[in-house]
């Protein structure tokens, strides 16, 4: 059905005469219709196509009568159209008005037929049994051409030729992309021949002038050897290479001026930032010591006040003796005590700032969610029914503490603190409702906010009390240095024997190299100020920076974090002599400590003291020998041998220690 789907059958309209409406390549093939013979047509591929004529004389005086069957169109022989067919896709139509309307007075119509998609066919499967099969009928999808044909001159039909061609099989893929190309190889063949070059030339002769104005005088030059071809060739090349050399050494110059150029450049950039920091320094400290409000703004005042000390006692011992020196020395033990004074001035106005930004920092740190960190690192937060209560009274809190606000202001959060303790009876809650409704009665009463002062402070300092109780808030319990249970006191206490009094351990200094608790923070710090005079902040801030910077390695460093501020200030001063391994620069200030050997982790005998530009520097360093000599790499070593054999004297930092360091300490 493949083969016979693609042939199709063209027919003609059966009304219209051949004359008039001629097939497409009608005229290529006109003389050739007149010579077929007679006989069967001609059709390629089992079908074939019909074109039928009218002859002339009956084309308008008599009515066809057609008839559609199912295998076509049924004509009588003694019409003039034959036989027609139908193709898959066409339909044929005829009709035709007969003159005489008493005969046929109606219209003949032949009705529309079209190739269904699917017909069914029977086939014979067995001697005396049949199967109905569903064939499925593909339509072409382009007109084919007029390929010629032939006409019955007898019965005036015309053949033309069809064609079929079944669906060609589709090759199976290999799974490999193929390309098809024509290639030619071109053999090319070069040989060189020297073609003749005919010339001429006339001569003066006896009836013949030529003139030689023209003309050339050509005298032989000196004869120019083989070496002496060379080597002038060889002073050609010395010249281009002195031309070239210039050339790159002038290329080379310039560019070593621009680096230069930028060098210098970056050094006024960098010489003018360090100007501008130190400056800032300088003014901080300044501002610091005129307006101190923390203990490192007093521990600078107290270290000036000692560093002023004892220069004008050195000026007093040198230009004066007998009773000037101690009269001087008397002056100046005044003045001394003057200036201590004033300090302890400033530090009580510095407390009372400081005290209330404690309280809210201590709320504060009530009121915070709980945190922590998934796997992916992010930060999750949770608020407790615990967390919110605090935050809850911090907000009431600081809105109590607030001053210059409204009166109806300040009685509605009267009203809201009056509320919140009264859900909870007791003496403390009684005594804060009997201040609150008093202030409210002395307001309504127009008395003056000034001498309200006292009241709202008590009311103030009694709810700071109610926070703090854990009965009331419990989150508060878990941040108080007095534990709610008695019995934890005796856990982790220990005895301060400069003030007598028992403190948590977290009260003591205890250095790295120490075997016992000694006096508390609050006695060294007072023992700091009225003698030695120390200044701990350099040291504290190398101390600072060193902890951030390991912890930026993320390898999990236990030492570092062990090493306390004198174990610190003890390798500076006497391991390290405060100034840098390698430009001996002695401000503190600029100086940081980073690890010697950037694979393995911090320890004091794993370190170097640098300047900040050094440290970067240092740490961008891969192998240390090539970059630093042998002695300086000497010179440190020596000094890592110092710290190893200062910190294996403490317990806990034994098990650091290289097991070879190990034995000969146990040794």
């Amino acid at each position: 059905m493949e083969g016979a789907s693609d042939c199709r059958l063209e027919a003609a309209n059966a009304e219209t005469p051949a004359a008039e409406q001629p097939p497409a390549g009608a005229g290529e093939a006109g003389e050739a219709r007149n010579a077929e013979p007679q006989g069967e047509p001609l059709l390629s591929g089992g079908a074939g196509t019909a074109q039928t004529d009218v002859p002339p004389g009956e084309g308008l005086g008599h009515h066809e009568a057609m008839e559609n069957g199912e295998q076509g169109s049924i004509i009588e022989d003694n019409k003039t159209l034959m036989w027609s067919m139908a193709t898959f896709c066409e339909t044929i139509q005829s009709e035709k008005l007969h003159l005489d309307l008493g005969h046929f007075p109606r219209k003949a119509v032949q009705q529309d037929y079209c190739m269904p998609d699917v017909i069914p066919v029977r086939v014979q499967t067995d001697s005396d049994t049949f199967q109905d099969v569903a064939v499925k009928i593909e339509r072409p999808t382009f007109r084919k051409p007029f390929l010629g044909g032939f006409k019955n001159r007898i019965t005036g039909v015309e053949f033309h030729n069809a064609g079929s061609q079944t669906i060609p099989k589709k090759r199976p893929e290999k799974g490999t992309t193929l390309f098809c190309r024509e290639t030619q190889t071109v053999f090319q063949k070069n040989k060189r021949q020297q073609t003749a070059n005919p010339t001429s030339t006339q001569m003066t002769k006896v009836g013949l002038y030529v003139s030689n104005v023209t003309d050339k005088l050509i005298t032989p030059g000196k004869y120019l050897t083989a070496e002496e071809y060379h080597k002038r060739r060889l002073e050609a090349v010395i010249v281009l290479q002195k031309y070239f050399r210039r050339w790159h050494a002038r290329n080379l110059v310039q560019k070593l001026k621009a680096e230069k150029r930028l060098r210098l450049a970056w050094e006024a950039q960098e010489e003018l930032r360090k100007k501008k920091e130190k400056e800032d320094k300088v003014r901080r400290e300044h501002e610091r010591r005129l307006n101190p409000k923390t203990k490192e703004d007093f521990e600078l005042l107290y270290h000036a006040l000692e560093s002023w000390r004892q220069e004008e006692i050195e000026r007093i011992n040198g230009t004066l003796t007998g009773a000037e020196r101690k009269a001087a020395l008397c002056g100046l033990l005044e003045q001394e005590a003057h200036l201590i004074a004033s300090i302890g001035r400033h530090k009580l106005n510095a407390d009372e700032e400081n005290q209330q930004k404690a309280v809210l920092h201590f709320l504060s740190k009530c009121a915070q969610p709980k945190r922590w960190k998934a796997y992916d690192g992010k930060t999750t937060e949770m608020d407790t029914p615990y967390t919110l209560r605090a935050r809850e009274l911090l907000e009431i809190y600081r809105s109590v503490s607030m001053n210059d606000i409204p009166q109806d202001e300040r009685i509605d959060v009267l009203l809201t603190l009056r509320c919140t303790v009264k859900e909870h009876a007791c003496e403390l809650t009684k005594e804060i409702v009997e201040l609150i409704d008093r202030e409210v009665d002395l307001m309504s009463r127009k008395v003056k906010e000034c001498n309200l002062e006292g009241l709202r402070k008590r009311i103030c300092t009694l709810f700071l009390q109610y926070i703090k109780k854990p009965e009331f808030n419990p989150e508060v319990a878990k941040i108080l240095k007095v534990p709610p249970d008695p019995l934890k006191l005796y856990k982790n206490v220990n005895f301060c024997r400069s003030c007598e009094n028992y403190l948590p351990s977290t009260e003591f200094p205890v250095p790295a190299n120490s075997r016992t608790i000694g006096r508390c923070h609050l006695c060294c710090k007072l023992d700091n100020e009225a003698r030695r005079r120390e200044s701990f902040l350099k040291y504290r801030l190398i101390l600072e920076n060193l902890r951030k910077s390991e912890a930026g390695y993320q390898d999990d460093t236990e030492i570092v974090f062990l090493v306390q501020l004198q174990d610190l200030q003890y390798m500076i001063e006497n391991i390290w002599g405060c100034q840098s391994a390698l430009s001996a620069c002695s401000d503190l200030c600029d100086l940081v400590m980073v690890r010697w050997d950037k694979q393995q982790e911090w320890s004091p005998w794993n370190t170097i003291l640098l300047t900040k530009d050094e440290a970067d520097a240092h740490l961008k360093l891969c192998n240390l020998q090539e970059a630093y000599e042998a002695a300086f790499i000497h010179r440190i070593k020596q000094k890592h041998i110092r710290a190893k054999k200062y910190f294996a004297q403490i317990p806990a930092m034994t098990s650091f220690l290289p097991r070879s360091d190990k034995q000969a300490n146990a040794s």
